[in-house]
């Protein structure tokens, strides 16, 4: 059985009583603009399925009367078929810092989120009563859409903001939406650059984001002489004080590029990669380069990745009114995204202005290098600076000269 430590067993879609054995080490890396390379594990997040209790079958004649009696009154209690809750994702919470007594009471309230990605099925329960800004840049919808083959999106959004069974980790905050991936016919979300771009560009004119959250990628090379659109789109974003959290890239491993994806890969951008639970790194996630493309040395707070966040197993909201397990980068993007809303509900003071601009956010960027979780000063390329412990974040940041 030593052999078989490191297989996963997935039930096949078709019969759950069949399982295949799954090596979690192999990941495909794809070109482009894909939630499938910087948003998922190499498996397909799959729905958590919902117990239901058995009846039994008695064959005793001289039970069976009392038994159907015992059975109508339960049909007609309501009691028949009880459906136990999906599990949650406490582990994550009390991981990153979530639970720390400096955040009591911080909801995000009054702080724009703006995310980048498949869109958002707000049909979800867990979503009740909950307003988002929506944004289609796939189609004309104007009411809130997921086009991704998985409902990406929904699932980054839930982490956020789910109003139920598990609280997302900033559930006050105001929300805008802008659908521009989609699937592309093959199973995959996939953009063009210039479309997420436009995007970007959105979420700074329209919305007047606060947080721009891109829990997407695109590649990097060696042989890259100018930037794209989207990296243009995020500096300007950035340079407005707006800021820019953005997932590392899941192509860890042997496969490993040694690049972070971009645009996560713009220096006051901050650049997360995932841990599982324990806070180990999780092993798809992608490593940094501390040279940029045209041959300058990173310097801290901004090597890259820079932080670490929980990202393998995350139950949040799916399709259909479901509840979803995912494992990526993309998802632990948003934790830190949401541990960010939290900070600026606390200390307004460092959300964008005009007369700012970027000059926040360094400081507050350096307040997360130093309050990691086992802190690593001197920078991993995988690690980052360490975990991300979201009440220490804040307690730094409360030390923050004025910027």
């Amino acid at each position: 059985m030593g052999s078989l430590e490191n297989i996963e067993l997935l039930p096949e879609p078709d019969d759950d009583r069949i399982l295949s054995a799954i090596d979690p080490s192999v990941v495909g890396f794809q070109d482009e603009w894909r939630a499938e390379v910087t948003g998922w594990a190499p498996m397909i997040a799959k729905p958590i399925h919902r117990v239901r209790s058995r009846r039994f079958l008695f064959t005793n004649l001289v039970l069976f009367a009392i038994l159907a009696s015992l059975m109508l009154w339960v049909w007609q209690s309501g009691f028949m078929f009880i459906e136990l809750p999906p599990p949650k994702s406490e582990w994550a919470i009390e991981q990153a810092g979530f639970e720390d007594e400096i955040l009591n009471g911080l909801t995000g309230e009054g702080i724009r989120v703006c995310i980048v990605d498949t869109g958002i099925d707000i049909s979800h329960s867990a979503f009740q009563g909950f307003q988002v800004v929506f944004n289609d840049m796939i189609s004309n919808s104007a009411s809130p859409v997921d086009y991704g083959a998985i409902a990406h999106g929904t699932l980054m959004a839930g982490i956020l903001i789910s109003q139920s069974h598990q609280t997302g980790v900033a559930p006050g905050i105001t929300l805008g939406v802008v659908a521009a991936l989609d699937d592309d016919g093959s199973g995959m979300n996939t953009a063009g650059e210039q479309t997420i771009s436009d995007a970007i560009e959105w979420c700074i004119n329209e919305f007047s984001a606060d947080i721009i959250s891109l829990s997407l990628g695109g590649t990097q090379s060696d042989g890259m002489t100018r930037e794209g659109p989207s990296v243009s789109s995020t500096r300007k974003a950035l340079d407005r004080g707006i800021f820019v959290v953005a997932a590392a890239g899941n192509d860890g491993g042997n496969g490993d590029d040694g690049r972070v994806s971009v645009p996560s890969n713009v220096p006051l951008a901050i650049s997360v990669g995932a841990s599982s639970q324990g806070g180990d790194l999780w092993e798809n996630s992608s490593r940094g380069n501390q040279m940029t493309y045209d041959g300058q040395q990173r310097s801290h707070p901004h090597q890259k990745p820079e932080i670490i966040a929980p990202g393998v197993g995350i139950i949040s909201t799916g399709s259909g009114n479901t509840w979803f397990s995912s494992s990526g980068t993309s998802d632990s993007t948003v934790f830190v995204t949401g541990a960010l809303a939290l900070i600026l509900q606390d200390q307004p003071q460092l959300r964008p202005s005009s007369t700012l601009g970027s000059s926040c956010i360094e400081g507050v960027k350096e307040s997360l290098r130093v309050s990691a979780s086992d802190s690593i000063y001197d920078h991993d390329d995988g690690l980052g600076y360490g975990n991300l412990d979201a009440g220490s974040w804040l307690e730094e940041v409360r030390k923050m000269p004025n910027c």
